[in-house]
């Protein structure tokens, strides 16, 4: 029967979610269990070609992601992919509508990846809506479920906490990606001489963004609402003490939130969503 083969897909792009971030597949189990499948079809999706530009350094990357996207597309359009993660996200993107200039955008960013190792302020900010703002708002079509006028109030929320969690992500893996990969997103950033100042001026934009993106989360649905304050803490957790650490140190070494932390922040969380203060 196709439902088996469906079912089987959907187990494959939470099985990627799992293995390669326990705290997003933390966060998406405190989702409703309708929305939990179509976030994790997501995220197994852009979790694969991530991996494409990130890793598959021995072989040609621009013609594997080119595939990759190609068969994206004609999923979408005959509604079915041999391709377990694909054919997931193709349910989840038919389903709900999802603009697919959102995935032009994704895939735009992915290409970024292949060839660019610098970028200026304009650069930068269009990498981030492709790689990361676009990803929050295919989840906001699954969290909204049909309603447009929601999706259209939450849209710049949604593209804050993307941003927001992206930024930390470079924080967090300069040491990866600079001395890895030769990447530097931060524009007019020289991380051989990485200053406080530099430091601070990040900080100061990310904090914005996670401003911003937490007045949207009080607005979602209650399906949805839980869920994604818990990854709101999560990174504000991990940025906090991202903030704490010399520039230097942070050029050396990987900052993680240990899981006892991890499982206070649910806790935490869980009691004010009993209040209802979330």
């Amino acid at each position: 029967m196709i439902e088996l083969f469906h079912t089987v897909s959907g187990q494959c792009s939470k099985i990627t979610t799992e293995r390669y971030s326990t705290s997003f597949s933390s966060a998406i189990r405190l989702l409703h269990r309708d929305l939990r499948g179509p976030v994790y079809n997501i995220y197994g999706f852009v979790r694969f070609a991530d991996e494409i530009v990130d890793t598959f350094h021995d072989y040609d990357k621009a013609a594997l992601l080119e595939q990759f996207k190609q068969e994206t597309y004609l999923a979408i359009d005959r509604g079915i992919s041999l391709n377990p993660i694909l054919n997931s996200f193709q349910q989840t993107v038919n389903k709900y509508h999802i603009d697919h200039k959102l995935i032009d955008a994704f895939f735009k960013s992915m290409e970024m990846d292949l060839s660019r190792t610098t970028y200026c302020t304009d650069g930068y900010k269009e990498y981030i809506y492709g790689s990361a703002e676009v990803v929050g708002l295919m989840c906001l079509y699954v969290f909204c479920e049909g309603n447009q006028h929601l999706y259209d109030q939450l849209k710049a929320p949604a593209r804050s906490l993307g941003a927001a969690f992206q930024k930390v992500n470079f924080l967090r893996d300069i040491k990866a990606d600079y001395n890895g990969l030769s990447r530097v997103y931060f524009p007019e950033c020289d991380f051989n001489n990485f200053s406080d100042t530099d430091k601070q001026q990040i900080e100061k934009d990310i904090l914005a963004d996670f401003h911003d993106a937490y007045e949207g989360i009080l607005k979602l649905p209650m399906k949805a609402r839980f869920g994604v304050y818990v990854a709101y803490k999560y990174y504000m957790s991990l940025f906090k003490r991202i903030r704490k650490i010399e520039p230097a140190q942070i050029l050396e070494m990987r900052v993680r939130i240990p899981d006892y932390k991890k499982l206070m922040i649910v806790l935490r969380a869980g009691v004010k969503n009993q209040m209802g203060l979330i």
